[in-house]
């Protein structure tokens, strides 16, 4: 990757994205000019990656290829008819594989956090769940969006951090074991805060409407979502040190989930009461979490690279899914257009701003302070789209966390490269516990 010609080749690539990109946005608007920007804008994406002092900027801009892509041909990103049970289990899967694929980036060592930094896991986890559900309410509101699209801006800011926020709190030399720790502990907190504010803030939001705001459905959705592939790359990670009867344990629990999950698909289980039916799936899933996760430990051992490529694996799934999201709130993005744009930047810059300097109001040192506004700022997109889906309202409550992605990758590859270029002094810098 640094071989000079390579990155001769790489800066011819950008070039070319940029003039294409230019050709198109100068265009009166035909069909070839905006088919020449989406052709422009992935050579641009091919083009970063092969330069190291833009690399960072490779998924900020697949992203934005994906939401120009899917506003100009909606088609790529819907292989089955939106709505369709082929189209909802597509759209699960993904997501899931999303999960799974930020989960093996996390171990349980992550965990352990909480006790070696009790303080700052706190005051982050209190900005993460207060500022961002309050500032969505606040900016629905103020930007009268239609109801499902203001509840969508509650829903993408109640959600945890992803992902994303370590990979910026890495380039922007922040606390980097805090920010997986807040991701980590954010994550399992996720089915009962998440829910909490949906019911509190976007159900006066939603009068009117039909859609199901069932406390339980949506922490069940949660656990489905977020909790289950993420809980499955744990389960990985376990294996890896866990001793024999720990070992043993764990193969137990993932027979009984392959055996439950078996029944209940093949249909030889019918539980009649809808209470029971609920628990009987969720158990199926929390199980099959565990099985899943065991096999995918004995596919690495046997494959090695197969978990160098997870964390592709979910930045791939992450860009498509956003597409597909575009794609079906297409017309409702329209509609809504500049305003809820200008919205989601703001719910992501206030992120930043009040996350930093709320922390920092709370005693937190400036490289913590740091790490929390990447935190706060940048949410997780795949769990909003993924209880979205559970709601059959994709184009609409799933359309802002959509939006919000586009923008935070732009925003938060810009933040922590700005915050790289200006290191603080050892003076004001927590020493990172995973070094000691």
């Amino acid at each position: 990757m640094n071989d000079p010609q390579f990155s001769r080749v790489g800066a011819v690539a950008v070039g070319v994205a940029l003039a294409a990109c230019a050709a198109g946005m100068l265009a009166s608007g035909a069909e070839p000019a905006w088919v020449a920007l989406v052709v422009g804008l992935a050579a641009l994406s091919c083009g970063l990656s092969t330069l190291p002092a833009l690399r960072s900027l490779t998924f900020t801009a697949w992203i934005v290829t994906a939401v120009v892509a899917a506003m100009v041909t909606p088609q790529v990103f819907q292989p089955f008819a939106p709505g369709t049970a082929a189209y909802k289990t597509l759209l699960l899967l993904l997501v899931q594989a999303v999960m799974f694929g930020m989960g093996t980036q996390m171990g349980l060592r992550d965990f352990a956090g909480v006790i070696r930094t009790p303080l700052p896991v706190a005051i982050g986890l209190l900005c993460q769940f207060t500022i961002m559900p309050l500032v969505g309410y606040g900016l629905a509101i103020a930007f009268r969006l239609p109801p499902e699209i203001a509840a969508g801006m509650v829903l993408i800011g109640s959600c945890s951090s992803g992902l994303a926020s370590n990979v910026m709190a890495y380039i922007g030399r922040a606390n980097l074991a805090l920010s997986i720790t807040l991701t980590a502990v954010a994550t399992l907190l996720a089915p009962i805060v998440t829910p909490f504010w949906m019911q509190t803030l976007a159900s006066s939001l939603l009068e009117g409407t039909t859609i199901d705001l069932s406390f339980l459905k949506m922490m069940a959705g949660i656990v489905k979502i977020v909790i289950v592939p993420t809980g499955a790359a744990l389960v990985h990670d376990y294996l890896l040190h866990a001793g024999p009867r720990g070992k043993a344990v764990t193969w137990m629990v993932a027979a009984v989930g392959a055996i439950l999950s078996g029944v209940l698909l093949s249909g030889a289980l019918v539980v009649e009461d809808a209470d029971t039916a609920f628990a009987t799936e969720l158990a199926a899933w929390i199980l099959g979490g565990v099985t899943f996760g065991a096999f995918y430990h004995i596919a690495v051992s046997l494959l090695p690279r197969l978990g160098d490529a997870m964390p592709a694996v979910a930045m791939a799934g992450i860009i498509y899914v956003t597409g597909m999201t575009t794609a079906e709130g297409r017309d409702n993005l329209i509609a809504v257009g500049v305003a809820l744009v200008v919205a989601a930047a703001l719910h992501n810059l206030l992120g930043y701003l009040l996350g930093y300097w709320m922390s920092r109001g709370l005693g937190l040192d400036a490289q913590s302070a740091r790490t929390v506004a990447f935190e706060v700022g940048m949410q997780n997109g795949g769990m909003a789209t993924g209880l979205a889906v559970e709601m059959g309202k994709l184009g609409t409550l799933g359309l802002p966390a959509a939006i919000f992605i586009a923008w935070m990758n732009v925003s938060g590859s810009l933040l922590a490269n700005y915050w790289r270029r200006r290191p603080l002094p050892d003076s004001v810098r927590t020493p990172d516990p995973t070094l000691a």
